[in-house]
């Protein structure tokens, strides 16, 4: 389930099912982050402490038992091997694990097939570590590769080999279902990072006999650098300092108090995230002079002590203090974290205003899960306490957020990357979804600058474009519906059946056939919201797009242009049309003729004539029923009742 979909409302409603009909006396509720174990314990007292108590491991450890919901992090189950020492294997009857591509990955596994229980994993990112392996031609000499993929594959260990979930709600389907939110992408690109970014890369004069680590290239005492060099062996003071301006320039505001909006950073190593911070203190100093004392940005990484409470902080809107600006509104005084890899997965700050890639980002999951930090709703009156002032508050509710991507992850997702490729494996011993630099307990070593380069020269912006994502989401987001198309394409039932125009046939096979079934659970409303078109499609034309007999699928706009089209030639036949056939009352036919063909309650006014209405209607007024030639108000209602599929405008 997407990022804010309620993937721990959904535990919930699944624990108290299974507590109530006997089929569990007690619940283990695992996760890797100490804030998750906070977040999801409070979500569970929230939510069932009429009927059941939930309670953290590590606080009530002697006497867990009197709770029927345990919530603890794998790393406590782990250490001296207390799940093994402590509990039986059948202590617990329902096992669930929190953000499972991550919380059963390497050792933690063991923790969670001790217990003999039902398994249940929620994420918004598994993992398929088996696409495309062959285990007959393994990509390795490695004979233990296999076991690695199995051990680290998501859907296999919860019984789903087909690598389709049991349940799957997208980001697309929260999204056009009104509960998330999709990004304002602001791809801004330097001078410096254009390069880094292009073919060639930065080309730089060597500094050492020694080759660059990360160097992709040395020829004639020249090194070439690309994106993955940077902050690792390629460095650049004045890029760092244009990311922090162009987000402290650009970035989202607070409806309430005014100030920046709440954010997340995300830097490539801790060493980075420390120059990032520093830079945006020093910026927060000058640009709001008294109101901050080094503490408007806040470096949220696993060097830092307490890090894991600061993202708890940050969330309850009391990280450095609060109630900065205005008394009565309760906001965090620190208005940024800055972090590698501890805020990406499961962390709900639902007021987080933007998000920056000051990193590149090549895992798609990693992408999907860092975009899902900001897609949640809010309304931020919740943290106002003055009642007279919330009436005053004019836009109080989250309807954006701002994704700001300085090396072009979101074009690299929409074009370049092969969704298909066979994924690696991560390195023995790493921990999957962890930055760069960032341990999962403590710090780990940062990339040598062996044959490093540091840039000192300017570095301005060469382009920055914002653009607003829309109900058709990102490629990442749309994958569904092309799994679809090669689902139908590669059956020979539905093959034959639409090269022979056997439509009815067709629909009636797939409706039987592939709906609604365990592995993919396709449906036609999927379908549709997976198409990202902003009408209603049928599946006669979802399959003539699958079979290349249709390039795509028209727009709403598109198919009623068509449509006019046919009405004025069927009357220029019938009537020899010429009647007052200016180019203006021809513009008013068509806005009457569209706004008939799409508004019901437009519709409605006119077939009842409830003329007056339109005075007060703000789609389609007076004036504009006035500018259409008297005797087009009646015949292109008559017209388009009698010839117009309605449906096909719908959502």
């Amino acid at each position: 389930m997407a990022t804010g979909t309620g993937k721990t409302l959904t535990a919930a409603a699944l624990i108290k099912l299974f507590l109530r009909t006997g089929n569990a006396r007690r619940v283990l509720f695992l996760v890797d982050r100490l804030e998750l174990e906070d977040q999801a314990n409070k979500a569970f007292i929230l939510l069932l402490k009429n009927d059941y108590k939930s309670s953290i491991y590590k606080e009530n450890r002697d006497d867990w038992r009197k709770a029927e919901i345990v919530v603890t992090t794998v790393q406590s189950l782990l250490h001296n091997n207390k799940y093994q020492s402590l509990f039986s294997p059948i202590d617990f009857d329902l096992v669930i694990s929190d953000e499972a591509h991550r919380s059963i990955g390497g050792n933690a596994r063991a923790v969670f097939e001790y217990f003999v229980g039902y398994k249940l994993g929620l994420t918004a990112t598994p993992k398929d570590y088996l696409k495309k392996f062959d285990a007959a031609k393994p990509s390795t000499r490695d004979p233990r590769e296999q076991e690695r993929r199995l051990l680290l594959d998501t859907y296999r260990t919860f019984g789903c080999e087909t690598g389709e979930p049991t349940f799957r709600y997208s980001l697309l389907d929260g999204v056009k279902d009104g509960f998330l939110i999709n990004p304002l992408v602001v791809d801004a690109r330097t001078e410096v990072t254009t390069q880094l970014l292009s073919d060639q890369g930065y080309a730089a004069v060597a500094i050492s006999d020694t080759p660059a680590l990360e160097a992709d290239a040395q020829q004639n005492g020249e090194q070439r650098f690309r994106q993955r060099s940077f902050e690792k062996t390629f460095f650049s003071e004045p890029t760092n300092r244009l990311f922090c301006e162009t987000l402290m320039a650009h970035g989202l505001r607070d409806p309430i108090s005014g100030e920046f909006g709440k954010t997340i950073v995300f830097g490539v190593s801790q060493n980075h995230a420390a120059k990032l911070t520093q830079i945006l203190n020093d910026l927060a100093h000058k640009q709001f002079p008294g109101l901050y004392q080094s503490d408007f940005a806040v470096q949220v990484t696993s060097l830092i002590p307490d890090a894991q409470q600061f993202t708890i902080n940050f969330t309850n809107n009391n990280l450095a203090g609060n109630a900065n600006v205005l008394p009565t509104y309760k906001t965090s005084k620190a208005r940024v974290c800055v972090t590698v890899g501890m805020m990406t997965t499961g962390y709900d700050c639902p007021d987080l205003l933007n998000l920056a890639l000051m990193r590149p980002v090549f895992s798609p999951s990693d992408f999907v899960q860092i975009k899902g930090r900001g897609t949640r709703k809010h309304d931020f009156r919740e943290q106002l306490q003055d009642e007279s002032l919330k009436a005053q508050v004019t836009a109080p509710h989250k309807t954006a957020f701002k994704l700001f991507d300085f090396f072009a992850s979101c074009e690299y997702f929409e074009e370049k990357f092969n969704y298909d490729e066979v994924l690696k494996l991560p390195r023995p011993g790493a921990q999957a979804g962890v930055g760069e630099g960032e341990g999962p307990t403590g710090p780990g070593p940062e990339q040598p600058e062996e044959g490093a380069y540091h840039h000192t020269g300017d570095d301005t912006i060469k382009t920055q474009a914002e653009t607003q994502i829309g109900f058709q989401g990102m490629k990442v987001d749309r994958m569904f519906f092309e799994r679809f198309e090669d689902k139908v394409k590669a059956d020979p039932v539905i093959a034959g059946q639409v090269n022979n125009a056997q439509w009815d046939q067709a629909i009636d096979y797939i409706s039987t056939e592939l709906f609604d079934k365990p592995a993919e659970y396709f449906n036609l409303d999927k379908l549709r919201r997976a198409a990202g078109v902003d009408r209603r499609l049928g599946l006669r034309e979802i399959l003539e797009k699958a079979f290349g007999l249709i390039a795509g699928f028209k727009s709403k706009n598109d198919l009623l242009e068509e449509e006019f089209e046919k009405f004025l030639l069927d009357q220029q036949s019938a009537t020899g049309f010429s009647a007052d056939s200016t180019a203006s009352a021809v513009q008013a036919m068509k806005y009457y003729f569209k706004a008939y063909a799409t508004d019901h309650k437009l519709r409605d006014i006119i077939e009842t004539k409830r003329l007056t209405d339109l005075n007060v209607y703000p789609a389609f007024g007076m004036s504009d029923f006035k500018a259409v030639p008297p005797v087009w108000r009646t015949r292109i209602p008559e017209y388009v009742k009698d010839y117009v599929p309605l449906n096909q405008f719908m959502l």
